[in-house]
């Protein structure tokens, strides 16, 4: 009949438009639907208007009656095509054995000494045989709970046997000079800094556009060297001192710092003062193998008329000395995004310096001269009233001042 072929038409060019647009389900729920409508015969008409098997226009119309899927899949649970991994038996484990070559593969892995790039590992699969893009690659490893990580500092090599006792001997010693009111510092050297126009890390609020333009190399300018600040933190004051010094990082540096906090701040703040205990680092210039730092701290006890015990940190565990978390990082953060254009600057950011627990920081500019190489005589060591503790004497130590010979 006449309408009959006008309607094939129209439907036909539905079809053909909207079909093209569909995925394999709906183009069998569209088809399913108009051959329901159309009733008796409608299954053979649609099936020849879209150019579908029959099978396939009545399988469309049995799936109308089923619930939709909650989840908006267009095939049923489990069909399409296999995964990727189904596909390529191995895969998985191929990529372990690669990206962890020591633990769950072969250490002799062609990216044991590579970086471990999806483009590197999706190369190192094609070389196996497997079939895998570097976008591939990145999902698979996020799927096997890989993640982009930094190395973290946690090792500390070699730990002594007494390690854990000589902190434990440590604190003891200083719960006991803070209860008995005597002060109790911890001492270092930051980290020297380079003086001038330079980068410095972090970064701080500056107006859009308009960051600070520093040089493009970090060659030490020759007229401004580098500052090197000492610091002194007050254990029970929570206070800092700091000397930039511009010469060397000697020990006689660092006791003429230790000097200047107790002739500035100390014994004012610690009138009746008659012992000082000072915690320091195993190495550099406080380290306990230098004669001339416990030759400058015995000169130190006889001007000051103090009993000065010293209490080292273990070797490779400098990273818990109090200052590194009390004093120092509270500087850095201060000065970040910054650069340290003389040490007057470094001395104003560091003065600058506070925390939310209260912390204040004093510092000043050291122009002293304090070369390196100074040798101590034997004859000059021993004349030192140095008394060992029983526990680990080259780590703990006191200085005492009423038996102190007079320096040469």
């Amino acid at each position: 009949m006449e309408g009959d072929s006008t309607l094939d038409g129209v439907l036909a060019k539905m079809l053909d438009r909207v079909l093209p647009h569909l995925g394999e389900r709906q183009r069998r729920l569209v088809c399913g639907a108009l051959a329901g409508a159309l009733g008796h015969g409608g299954v053979t008409r649609v099936a020849e208007l879209a150019g579908l098997s029959i099978p396939t226009v009545i399988r469309g119309g049995s799936e109308l009656d089923d619930p939709p899927d909650p989840y908006g899949r267009t095939r049923r649970e489990g069909g399409g095509p296999k995964p990727l991994v189904e596909r390529q038996p191995g895969l998985l484990q191929a990529l372990d054995q690669l990206v962890d070559p020591d633990t769950r593969g072969d250490p002799e892995s062609p990216l044991r000494w590579t970086t471990k790039s999806t483009r590197h590992l999706a190369e190192a699969l094609g070389a196996q045989g497997f079939q895998v893009s570097d976008d591939t690659v990145g999902r698979l490893l996020k799927h096997q709970g890989y993640r982009l990580q930094r190395t973290r500092k946690t090792l500390e090599g070699a730990q002594h046997p007494d390690r854990d006792a000589q902190f434990g001997y440590l604190n003891e010693q200083a719960r006991e000079h803070l209860a008995a009111g005597q002060p109790v510092v911890s001492v270092d050297t930051k980290k020297k800094e380079l003086v001038g126009n330079y980068a410095n890390g972090g970064v701080e609020w500056q107006p859009s556009g308009e960051p600070v333009e520093v040089d493009v190399h970090d060659f030490p300018d020759p007229t401004l060297g580098k500052a090197i600040p000492y610091g002194v933190y007050d254990l029970g004051g929570d206070t800092g001192w700091v000397s930039v010094g511009r010469d060397h990082d000697t020990a006689a540096f660092a006791v003429a710092t230790l000097r200047r906090w107790w002739e500035r701040v100390g014994r004012v703040v610690y009138p009746d003062a008659t012992r000082l205990l000072v915690t320091a680092d195993a190495g550099g210039s406080n380290g306990y193998r230098l004669r001339l730092w416990k030759t400058e701290l015995a000169r130190f006890a006889a001007d000051t008329g103090l009993a000065v015990t010293v209490c080292h940190f273990p070797p490779g565990t400098s990273k818990w000395n109090r200052i590194e978390h009390r004093l120092f990082n509270h500087i850095s953060m201060n000065w970040r995004g910054r650069p340290l254009e003389s040490h007057e600057a470094v001395v104003e950011l560091i003065g600058a310096t506070t925390s939310r627990t209260g912390l204040t920081v004093r510092a000043e500019l050291d122009p002293g001269a304090y070369p390196k190489g100074i040798k101590v005589a034997d004859k000059e060591l021993a004349a030192v009233p140095i008394h060992r503790h029983e526990f680990h004497g080259e780590w703990n130590y006191t200085i005492v001042s009423d038996l102190l010979s007079q320096p040469p």
